[in-house]
């Protein structure tokens, strides 16, 4: 009896459009740390900052946000309320940029405010967590 040796071409091909989808899948599941964790400090800031607002509000304390070298603080909120907010990043890479205080409150509106974020990592990469006074804040990208 005659066997032949070796893969059909049927097969090759399955084999090939597997390791094609897994390097692509892999490609495609790779982001730049960086940019991710800056994205993540972003939301993280923003979702910090409505909520002291609106203990600012509740309290009728006056609330400021300041960036420090080395992380942030909110000032103002008892210190009950203090120890419950974070006062580091979540990644020693993320800086701010520019103007370091926000006043959030107690009135209900407190005039347009910008901070501006960015990550050692990626230094042209930043993002602005940003409200008009009246919105909650929210993330854009600096172009």
């Amino acid at each position: 009896m005659n066997h032949s040796r070796g893969f059909t071409l049927l097969e090759l091909l399955v084999v090939l459009s597997i390791v094609a989808l897994a390097t692509a899948g892999a490609g495609l599941a790779m982001r730049d740390s960086g940019q991710t964790q800056l994205e993540r400090e972003a939301a993280r800031l923003a979702a910090l900052l409505e909520s002291a607002r609106a203990q600012s509000r509740a309290g009728g304390l006056p609330v400021r946000w300041r960036a420090l070298p080395q992380g942030f603080r909110f000032e103002g909120l008892p210190p009950s309320a203090q120890a419950a907010l974070p006062n580091q990043w979540l990644d020693n890479g993320t800086t701010v940029r520019g103007p370091a205080v926000l006043q959030l409150g107690p009135e209900p509106l407190i005039g347009p405010q910008q901070v501006l974020i960015t990550h050692q990592a990626h230094p042209e990469r930043v993002l602005r967590i940003a409200t008009d006074g009246v919105r909650p804040f929210s993330v854009d990208a600096v172009q």
